[in-house]
């Protein structure tokens, strides 16, 4: 596998829908890798990934979870349906991330991710409890495997998420960064968010969008190519190596049509490559 860069430009792909011969095509050398909650993570599986990797020199950094019934229609259906919030998928959704911890560990992947969903900022609620247990039972599995476990940024502000993750209190607890959705969440401002979580971040993405509009509580932004939206992405870089992070930083597009998103995460690692400097 290739040694990474510091500021190294990678893209986000997804198990079965891309191959590593087509995200290498954009140019990059490594990526983080979302698996859908219908994948079945079995051996074979794993073996195929395994020979894929070696076979094309690329480096895969996180395995991303993303759990069946998820939908990200709007805030009020996120809320409903995303990550570990939801009472009646808890148990299903912590099984699955184990096994994808035990995939990830089986193709030599040291991170894990998903999407916690909204996060309560009542430490006494219910619901932030049980989450908090469920997530120090995932870190406490993921660290047999010597890996991290990193939670997405967005649906809550810096303050919360930071909070909760030193209330979990577990050292290979992170934060995989994604600046657009605190802006497609109305969260936050990215840059100072950055700032706020930056000892935290284990992982980032690069990806944009413009804020919800104005008035509509229930409303999510809108994705942008990397560049046209609000995010500011040479602000955005300029802080990165401001507060030091040398990780690598993952090119993100979330559409379905598939050829316009690779052109359009073509055009993002372009833009970041220029960034780097």
């Amino acid at each position: 596998m290739p040694d990474l860069k510091e500021l190294e430009v990678g893209a986000m792909m997804w198990a079965v829908r891309d191959s590593v011969a087509r995200i290498k095509s954009l140019g990059v050398r490594c990526g983080q890798l979302g698996i859908a909650g219908d994948v079945a993570l079995d051996t074979a599986f794993a073996a195929e990934w395994k020979e894929t990797l070696a076979k094309e020199d690329f480096t895969i950094v996180t395995c991303f979870a993303a759990y069946t019934g998820e939908n990200y229609a709007d805030i009020p259906t996120v809320q409903a349906t995303v990550g570990f919030i939801p009472p009646a998928t808890r148990e299903e959704r912590e099984a699955r991330t184990t096994v994808l911890s035990d995939f990830a560990a089986a193709i030599g992947v040291k991170s894990i991710a998903c999407h916690i969903g909204f996060v309560p900022e009542d430490e006494s609620h219910p619901d932030y409890i049980a989450v908090r247990a469920m997530v120090r039972r995932i870190c406490d599995h993921a660290a047999k495997h010597g890996q991290t476990f990193a939670l997405e940024t967005g649906q809550e502000p810096a303050h919360t998420l930071l909070h909760f993750l030193n209330d979990v209190g577990r050292d290979n607890l992170g934060i995989n960064f994604d600046p657009a959705n605190m802006i497609l969440y109305g969260t936050g401002d990215p840059i100072e968010a950055l700032g706020v979580l930056a000892h935290k971040v284990i992982s980032v993405h690069g990806k944009d969008g413009d804020w919800p509009p104005k008035g509509d509580k229930n409303a999510l932004g809108t994705e942008r190519p990397l560049g046209q939206g609000s995010v500011g992405m040479d602000r955005f870089m300029a802080k990165l190596k401001e507060v030091g992070y040398k990780g690598t930083i993952h090119v993100e597009r979330e559409i379905e049509d598939l050829e316009q998103r690779y052109v359009d995460m073509a055009m993002g690692v372009k833009l970041l490559e220029g960034l780097r400097g």
